[in-house]
Protein backbone atom coordinates (compact mmCIF):
# COMPACT_ATOMS: atom_id res chain seq x y z
CA UNK A 1 0.00 0.00 0.00
CA UNK A 2 1.55 3.46 -0.93
CA UNK A 3 1.56 6.88 0.77
CA UNK A 4 -2.06 7.77 0.45
CA UNK A 5 -1.15 10.98 -1.60
CA UNK A 6 -0.10 8.15 -4.06
CA UNK A 7 -3.35 7.09 -5.47
CA UNK A 8 -4.90 6.78 -8.86
CA UNK A 9 -6.19 10.18 -9.85
CA UNK A 10 -4.10 12.13 -7.66
CA UNK A 11 -1.46 14.59 -9.44
CA UNK A 12 2.46 14.25 -8.89
CA UNK A 13 4.57 17.29 -9.36
CA UNK A 14 8.23 16.03 -9.82
CA UNK A 15 10.50 19.16 -10.61
CA UNK A 16 13.67 18.09 -11.95
CA UNK A 17 11.99 15.34 -13.90
CA UNK A 18 12.98 15.05 -16.91
CA UNK A 19 15.93 12.47 -16.22
CA UNK A 20 17.57 10.33 -13.25
CA UNK A 21 15.93 9.99 -9.92
CA UNK A 22 13.40 12.66 -10.95
CA UNK A 23 11.76 11.01 -14.22
CA UNK A 24 12.17 7.45 -12.03
CA UNK A 25 9.92 8.72 -9.89
CA UNK A 26 7.56 10.56 -12.56
CA UNK A 27 7.60 7.05 -13.91
CA UNK A 28 6.62 5.38 -11.03
CA UNK A 29 3.54 7.98 -10.34
CA UNK A 30 2.30 7.27 -13.90
CA UNK A 31 2.17 3.66 -13.29
CA UNK A 32 0.17 4.03 -9.96
CA UNK A 33 -2.17 5.81 -12.22
CA UNK A 34 -1.59 9.42 -10.99
CA UNK A 35 -1.33 12.40 -13.38
CA UNK A 36 2.47 13.70 -13.83
CA UNK A 37 3.54 16.79 -14.41
CA UNK A 38 7.13 16.81 -14.85
CA UNK A 39 9.34 20.13 -14.38
CA UNK A 40 12.78 20.95 -15.98
CA UNK A 41 14.77 23.45 -18.01
CA UNK A 42 16.16 20.94 -20.59
CA UNK A 43 14.10 20.76 -23.80
CA UNK A 44 15.89 17.64 -25.13
CA UNK A 45 14.99 15.69 -22.00
CA UNK A 46 11.73 17.25 -21.24
CA UNK A 47 10.31 15.91 -24.62
CA UNK A 48 11.78 12.49 -24.18
CA UNK A 49 10.03 12.45 -20.44
CA UNK A 50 6.86 13.68 -22.19
CA UNK A 51 6.51 11.17 -24.73
CA UNK A 52 7.71 7.98 -22.06
CA UNK A 53 5.50 9.01 -19.49
CA UNK A 54 2.80 9.50 -22.05
CA UNK A 55 2.61 5.78 -23.36
CA UNK A 56 2.89 4.55 -19.77
CA UNK A 57 -0.35 6.44 -18.64
CA UNK A 58 -4.04 5.75 -18.94
CA UNK A 59 -5.71 8.47 -20.69
CA UNK A 60 -1.73 9.55 -22.58
CA UNK A 61 -1.46 13.45 -23.15
CA UNK A 62 -4.65 13.99 -20.70
CA UNK A 63 -2.64 12.41 -17.91
CA UNK A 64 0.46 14.07 -18.52
CA UNK A 65 2.38 17.79 -18.72
CA UNK A 66 5.82 18.70 -19.08
CA UNK A 67 6.77 22.12 -18.40
CA UNK A 68 10.32 23.80 -19.07
CA UNK A 69 11.07 26.12 -16.19
CA UNK A 70 14.53 27.08 -14.38
CA UNK A 71 13.62 26.90 -10.50
CA UNK A 72 15.75 29.69 -9.69
CA UNK A 73 12.52 31.69 -11.63
CA UNK A 74 9.83 32.04 -8.71
CA UNK A 75 7.97 34.03 -10.93
CA UNK A 76 8.14 31.72 -14.10
CA UNK A 77 7.59 28.87 -11.45
CA UNK A 78 4.44 30.56 -9.97
CA UNK A 79 3.25 30.40 -13.60
CA UNK A 80 4.09 26.62 -14.15
CA UNK A 81 2.22 25.78 -11.38
CA UNK A 82 -0.78 27.99 -12.74
CA UNK A 83 -0.49 25.88 -15.71
CA UNK A 84 -0.82 22.54 -14.24
CA UNK A 85 -3.14 23.72 -11.76
CA UNK A 86 -5.08 24.32 -14.91
CA UNK A 87 -4.24 21.30 -17.10
CA UNK A 88 -4.35 18.62 -13.83
CA UNK A 89 -6.29 20.15 -11.06
CA UNK A 90 -5.00 19.94 -7.40
CA UNK A 91 -1.51 18.88 -6.42
CA UNK A 92 -0.88 15.95 -3.80
CA UNK A 93 2.51 14.91 -4.43
CA UNK A 94 5.42 17.32 -4.84
CA UNK A 95 8.82 16.16 -5.39
CA UNK A 96 11.93 19.05 -5.30
CA UNK A 97 14.50 16.86 -7.21
CA UNK A 98 15.96 19.90 -9.42
CA UNK A 99 20.07 19.72 -8.91
CA UNK A 100 23.27 20.46 -10.87
CA UNK A 101 26.60 19.72 -9.77
CA UNK A 102 29.26 21.83 -11.76
CA UNK A 103 31.93 21.52 -8.98
CA UNK A 104 33.16 24.05 -6.56
CA UNK A 105 36.32 25.28 -4.33
CA UNK A 106 35.81 27.82 -1.61
CA UNK A 107 37.52 30.72 -3.64
CA UNK A 108 36.42 29.41 -7.14
CA UNK A 109 34.23 30.38 -9.95
CA UNK A 110 31.75 32.44 -8.46
CA UNK A 111 29.40 31.44 -11.26
CA UNK A 112 29.19 28.37 -9.78
CA UNK A 113 28.56 29.35 -6.11
CA UNK A 114 25.56 30.88 -7.57
CA UNK A 115 24.20 28.28 -9.98
CA UNK A 116 24.03 26.17 -7.41
CA UNK A 117 22.74 27.82 -4.34
CA UNK A 118 20.15 28.80 -6.61
CA UNK A 119 18.88 25.59 -7.94
CA UNK A 120 19.79 23.01 -5.55
CA UNK A 121 18.13 24.99 -2.39
CA UNK A 122 16.31 28.08 -4.06
CA UNK A 123 15.00 25.63 -6.17
CA UNK A 124 13.11 23.39 -3.59
CA UNK A 125 12.29 26.88 -1.47
CA UNK A 126 10.35 28.41 -4.10
CA UNK A 127 9.08 25.11 -5.33
CA UNK A 128 7.72 23.98 -1.65
CA UNK A 129 6.32 28.02 -1.16
CA UNK A 130 4.67 28.01 -4.70
CA UNK A 131 3.05 24.73 -4.27
CA UNK A 132 2.97 24.19 -0.85
CA UNK A 133 -0.34 26.10 0.40
CA UNK A 134 -2.89 24.84 -2.18
CA UNK A 135 -1.43 21.86 -1.22
CA UNK A 136 -2.38 22.65 3.02
CA UNK A 137 -5.98 24.50 1.49
CA UNK A 138 -7.67 20.98 -0.43
CA UNK A 139 -7.75 19.33 2.63
CA UNK A 140 -6.23 15.91 1.04
CA UNK A 141 -3.70 13.57 1.90
CA UNK A 142 -0.87 15.19 0.65
CA UNK A 143 3.30 15.08 0.28
CA UNK A 144 6.12 17.07 -0.72
CA UNK A 145 9.60 15.46 -0.92
CA UNK A 146 12.70 17.13 -1.15
CA UNK A 147 15.99 15.35 -2.62
CA UNK A 148 18.63 16.44 -0.11
CA UNK A 149 22.57 14.38 -0.07
CA UNK A 150 24.55 12.31 2.00
CA UNK A 151 26.57 15.15 0.98
CA UNK A 152 24.63 17.51 2.80
CA UNK A 153 24.82 15.89 6.42
CA UNK A 154 28.63 14.59 6.40
CA UNK A 155 29.90 17.37 4.23
CA UNK A 156 33.26 15.87 2.62
CA UNK A 157 35.83 18.19 1.41
CA UNK A 158 35.85 19.27 -2.43
CA UNK A 159 32.87 20.37 -3.28
CA UNK A 160 31.27 22.94 -0.47
CA UNK A 161 28.62 24.71 -2.84
CA UNK A 162 26.91 21.37 -3.37
CA UNK A 163 27.21 20.42 0.34
CA UNK A 164 26.11 23.70 1.59
CA UNK A 165 23.33 23.58 -0.83
CA UNK A 166 22.28 20.18 0.21
CA UNK A 167 22.35 20.91 4.18
CA UNK A 168 20.56 23.72 3.43
CA UNK A 169 17.72 21.43 2.14
CA UNK A 170 17.98 19.26 5.07
CA UNK A 171 17.15 21.90 7.34
CA UNK A 172 14.89 23.70 5.07
CA UNK A 173 12.77 19.97 5.11
CA UNK A 174 13.10 19.50 8.56
CA UNK A 175 11.71 23.09 9.22
CA UNK A 176 9.18 22.23 6.92
CA UNK A 177 7.79 19.11 8.41
CA UNK A 178 7.90 20.43 11.94
CA UNK A 179 5.54 23.78 10.53
CA UNK A 180 3.23 20.79 9.13
CA UNK A 181 2.88 18.94 11.72
CA UNK A 182 2.06 21.93 14.22
CA UNK A 183 -0.09 23.22 11.78
CA UNK A 184 -4.21 22.69 11.89
CA UNK A 185 -6.80 21.52 9.14
CA UNK A 186 -4.69 20.40 6.75
CA UNK A 187 -2.94 16.19 5.38
CA UNK A 188 0.11 17.66 4.02
CA UNK A 189 3.54 15.49 5.06
CA UNK A 190 7.30 16.32 3.92
CA UNK A 191 10.23 13.82 3.56
CA UNK A 192 13.57 14.00 2.96
CA UNK A 193 15.19 11.58 0.27
CA UNK A 194 18.88 11.20 1.04
CA UNK A 195 20.10 9.22 -2.11
CA UNK A 196 23.05 7.21 -1.79
CA UNK A 197 25.28 6.50 -5.36
CA UNK A 198 23.17 6.78 -7.92
CA UNK A 199 24.23 6.15 -11.53
CA UNK A 200 22.67 9.43 -13.34
CA UNK A 201 23.90 12.06 -15.62
CA UNK A 202 24.73 14.18 -12.48
CA UNK A 203 27.02 11.71 -11.75
CA UNK A 204 28.10 9.68 -14.33
CA UNK A 205 30.99 12.41 -15.09
CA UNK A 206 32.00 10.86 -18.60
CA UNK A 207 31.03 7.29 -17.60
CA UNK A 208 28.99 5.02 -20.30
CA UNK A 209 28.04 2.17 -17.80
CA UNK A 210 26.97 2.23 -14.37
CA UNK A 211 29.35 1.33 -11.78
CA UNK A 212 28.99 -1.60 -9.91
CA UNK A 213 28.32 -0.18 -6.87
CA UNK A 214 25.99 2.36 -7.97
CA UNK A 215 22.27 1.89 -7.44
CA UNK A 216 19.75 2.66 -9.98
CA UNK A 217 17.56 5.63 -9.92
CA UNK A 218 14.66 3.41 -9.87
CA UNK A 219 15.78 1.22 -7.32
CA UNK A 220 16.26 4.19 -5.15
CA UNK A 221 12.49 5.18 -6.17
CA UNK A 222 11.78 1.69 -5.26
CA UNK A 223 13.86 2.10 -1.69
CA UNK A 224 11.75 5.75 -1.68
CA UNK A 225 8.29 4.44 -2.14
CA UNK A 226 8.90 1.45 0.31
CA UNK A 227 9.87 3.93 3.28
CA UNK A 228 7.13 6.44 2.77
CA UNK A 229 5.09 3.52 3.37
CA UNK A 230 6.35 2.77 6.30
CA UNK A 231 6.19 6.46 7.46
CA UNK A 232 9.95 7.54 7.25
CA UNK A 233 10.98 11.40 7.38
CA UNK A 234 14.68 10.59 6.77
CA UNK A 235 15.17 8.37 3.63
CA UNK A 236 18.30 7.18 3.78
CA UNK A 237 19.59 4.94 0.76
CA UNK A 238 21.98 2.17 1.09
CA UNK A 239 23.76 1.07 -2.31
CA UNK A 240 26.04 -1.70 -3.59
CA UNK A 241 29.24 -0.16 -1.82
CA UNK A 242 27.26 1.62 1.69
CA UNK A 243 25.27 -0.28 3.89
CA UNK A 244 22.84 1.96 6.69
CA UNK A 245 25.09 1.04 9.05
CA UNK A 246 28.23 2.61 7.20
CA UNK A 247 26.36 5.59 6.81
CA UNK A 248 25.23 5.71 10.57
CA UNK A 249 28.76 5.65 11.53
CA UNK A 250 29.54 8.29 9.12
CA UNK A 251 27.17 10.49 10.69
CA UNK A 252 27.78 10.10 13.72
CA UNK A 253 31.44 10.70 13.60
CA UNK A 254 30.43 14.24 11.90
CA UNK A 255 28.54 15.23 14.66
CA UNK A 256 31.10 14.37 17.07
CA UNK A 257 32.95 16.79 15.42
CA UNK A 258 30.78 19.39 17.35
CA UNK A 259 30.08 17.57 20.38
CA UNK A 260 34.07 16.47 20.82
CA UNK A 261 35.28 19.86 19.77
CA UNK A 262 37.38 17.85 16.87
CA UNK A 263 38.63 19.75 13.98
CA UNK A 264 36.04 19.89 11.20
CA UNK A 265 35.96 17.23 8.64
CA UNK A 266 38.57 15.04 11.57
CA UNK A 267 37.46 12.27 9.33
CA UNK A 268 39.70 13.62 6.45
CA UNK A 269 42.15 15.34 8.84
CA UNK A 270 46.27 13.84 9.26
CA UNK A 271 45.54 13.03 12.88
CA UNK A 272 41.98 11.54 13.09
CA UNK A 273 41.70 9.86 9.71
CA UNK A 274 42.80 6.65 11.35
CA UNK A 275 40.66 7.02 14.55
CA UNK A 276 38.33 7.18 11.88
CA UNK A 277 38.90 3.95 10.82
CA UNK A 278 39.08 1.93 13.55
CA UNK A 279 36.10 4.05 14.70
CA UNK A 280 34.17 2.81 11.53
CA UNK A 281 34.83 -0.87 12.05
CA UNK A 282 34.09 -1.07 15.76
CA UNK A 283 31.20 -3.50 15.87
Amino acid sequence: MHHPAIAPLHTAVVIGGAAGIGLAAARRFAKAGLKVAVVDRRMEDLTSAHEELVALADGGETRIVAAACDVSDRAGLQKTADHIAERLGKVHVLMNNAGIQPGSSIFGTQANWDAVLSINLGGVINGTRIFGPAMMAHGEPALIVNTGSKQGITTPPGDPAYNVSKAGVKVFTEALQHELRETAGHQVEAALLIPGFVFTGLTARGRTEKPEGAWTPDQTIDFMMDRLEAGDFYILCPDGETDRRTDEKRIRWAAGDIVENRPPLSRWHKDWAGRFKDFATED
